[in-house]
């Protein structure tokens, strides 16, 4: 018997609009403990995935830099990025 494949994560923009849609149920306070506790778990998981993804941005921001009059891309600096 083979396993299922795993669910494919969705992007950071679908995977921030799920949260918002978990956010909204969990405040109207309609759900079963059981239903919350799943909804809860689901959220965290997509809590974790934006928080990656933010932190993937993070790391590709570019700046630009004033170069003699010119303008030329420069990677952000890791440690600017780290804190």
């Amino acid at each position: 018997m083979t396993e299922p494949e795993p669910t494919p994560l969705p992007d950071f923009e679908t995977a921030l609009a799920e949260l918002e849609q978990i956010v909204n149920q969990m405040e109207n306070g309609q759900q079963s403990l059981e239903e919350a506790l799943s909804t809860f778990q689901r959220g965290m998981e997509l809590s974790r995935l934006c928080e990656a993804g933010l932190k993937n941005a993070e790391q590709r921001v570019e700046r630009l830099v004033s170069d003699n009059g010119a303008f030329r891309i420069e990677p952000f600096p890791q440690s600017e990025a780290d804190e």
